[in-house]
């Protein structure tokens, strides 16, 4: 065997027709104790509790085996597809080694901690939400999730079980049981799905079945307005089909068959004003299309704190057309349409510009109903290394919605100074925009610190059963402390804020305090 020579770079790996040799893997575990600072007792007896995630689960996500040829898109795709675990903080695959035409590489990853036996709080619009849970999100090293919880929020509680192994079978479909007893019905899903996880994959398919009985309650003034049952089954089967991915391009063809029943029914619990949704069942066979360019960049201290974030920058376009009719077991003819359109644009070094938009109606009849067309736009400048400034418009419009599909802006949709579910109507719009700073402080060395400051303004238009007259634009000021977890995979970042309303309206606090744990900053 020849002596190992320096790593040429990728694009001499690429045309000598370098292929990958040995596959060299270290999972670090959730703290380093050779790390003089995380050489604490504790910190030494969670890393004995974890349950260090297996090298033959990393291995099984990645895009390239020995023996294939060397590419550096299946390095940076395979750590983009590590990183979207929530066992992992972290992973990077770098080549270490170059011999007889052969790069030996080392995939680099770090556990973070998974189990949660514990009580959650959280805080949104003025209403609470608790809940106590066993949880494990990487059950023995495996990558399965595990969940038991008994939970309290604003519209039910109940105690939930679910399961979902992500690499069940060929290591590329997940499996999802879960069943909920709520105070209000139940609910209870089983799920197959291998997806198009990756951009050159050919082939997806999947089944999802799903019934629920719940109470479901409109909102008008953070107060409820109305309520009724809803009792829905749902069956959905697919198949897809794609050509790989093509000069930075990917098409994907998918075809499938849903079913999607509900049926309405007064509670005897609700003594106020009830109008029922009308029942509904579309039955239809379905085929999509989807668009997708290749195109993504690696980013810090922009949605996390001093994480690696994956932002995607490409085009992306996506439609689907079906067709309900009796004859198909539907309670009518309907034509199903809905699809996407998003861009991202990266101008310069400090500027990120993300667009996205979606549709969804049926026509009936020649007639649109419960058309909604939704879009937002996010802006992050970055001004400095811990110093960036954000901003995002978003909006909904919709034409003959049904009574079940509200639009709604209040605590719990981003208008953080006004009471949850504040404002109905057919169409809402959000601006914010957020000062954001991100900081060394770093506590225990468990959390990551950062602090913005916020305004929020937004409305909504038009008049729907029940509700009252709109108010006008509304908006609020506020700051919050930021606490991203480096060592947890239970929530990425924990928000606390204080923000205040700038208009004064009969029953709404003059401070809104919020606790919530968001994937986002």
């Amino acid at each position: 065997m020849s002596t190992p020579v320096a790593v040429p770079s990728d694009a001499e790996l690429e045309s000598a027709g370098a292929v990958f040799g040995e596959v060299l893997v270290d999972n670090q575990n959730i703290f380093s104790t050779d790390d003089r600072p995380d050489a604490r007792p504790l910190f030494r007896l969670a890393n004995h509790l974890h349950a260090r995630t297996r090298a033959s689960v990393v291995r099984s996500q990645l895009l390239f085996r020995p023996g294939d040829r060397y590419s550096r898109r299946l390095l940076e795709e395979s750590e983009r597809i590590l990183r979207a675990e929530q066992y992992f903080y972290d992973a990077s695959i770098r080549p270490v080694r170059y011999h007889d035409g052969r790069v030996d590489v080392q995939v680099t990853t770090r556990d973070v901690w998974t189990f949660d036996p514990g009580v959650s709080y959280r805080r949104q619009g003025g209403a609470n939400s608790t809940g106590v849970s066993l949880e494990e999100l990487n059950f023995l090293g495996s990558g399965a999730k595990i969940q038991l919880s008994h939970a309290t929020n604003v519209d039910r509680s109940g105690n939930s079980i679910t399961v979902v192994d992500p690499h069940a079978f060929d290591n590329w479909t997940a499996v999802t049981a879960a069943y909920a007893n709520n105070s209000d019905g139940y609910s209870g899903e089983l799920a197959a799905d291998h997806p198009f996880y990756a951009l050159d994959v050919r082939r997806a398919y999947g089944i999802d079945v799903l019934e629920a009985h719940q109470v479901d309650p409109l909102y008008d003034r953070g107060e409820v307005v109305d309520e009724f049952h809803d009792h829905r089954t749902y069956a959905q089967a697919y198949l897809g089909w794609s050509p790989g991915l093509q000069a930075g391009w990917v098409q994907r063809f998918s075809a499938g068959f849903t079913e999607d029943e509900h049926i309405f029914s007064s509670t005897p619990t609700w003594s106020g004003p009830t109008l029922l949704p009308a029942d509904r069942k579309l039955v239809y066979p379905w085929v999509a299309y989807d668009l997708i360019q290749d195109d993504y960049v690696k980013l810090r201290n922009h949605d996390q704190i001093w994480r690696t974030e994956d932002f995607y920058l490409g085009t992306q376009l996506g439609a689907r057309i079906g067709w309900s009719d009796p004859s198909f077991g539907a309670d009518r003819k309907a034509l199903m349409l809905s699809g996407y359109a998003g861009r991202g644009f990266g101008m310069g070094e400090h500027i990120v510009v993300l667009a996205v938009s979606s549709f969804s109606g049926r026509l009936e009849s020649g007639s649109l109903r419960n058309g909604v067309l939704s879009g937002s736009g996010r802006l992050y400048l970055e001004q400095a290394s811990h110093w960036l400034f954000f901003a995002s418009l978003q909006g909904t419009v919709s034409h003959e919605p049904d009574l079940d599909n509200q639009i709604l802006l209040g605590g719990d949709s981003g208008l953080r100074g006004y009471p949850l579910r504040f404002q109905g109507g057919t169409a809402s719009a959000l601006a914010t925009v957020e000062q954001r700073y991100f900081s060394d402080w770093y506590p225990l060395r468990l959390l990551r610190v950062g602090a913005a400051v916020f305004a929020d303004a937004g409305r909504t238009w038009g008049a729907t059963p029940l509700t009252a007259r709109n108010l006008g634009m509304l908006e609020d000021v506020g700051f919050g402390l930021r606490f991203g977890n480096a060592r947890s995979g239970l929530g990425n970042v924990i928000h606390v804020d204080v923000a205040v309303p700038l208009q004064r309206v009969l029953g709404v606090q003059s401070v809104q305090f919020l606790v919530t744990t968001q994937q986002r900053f």
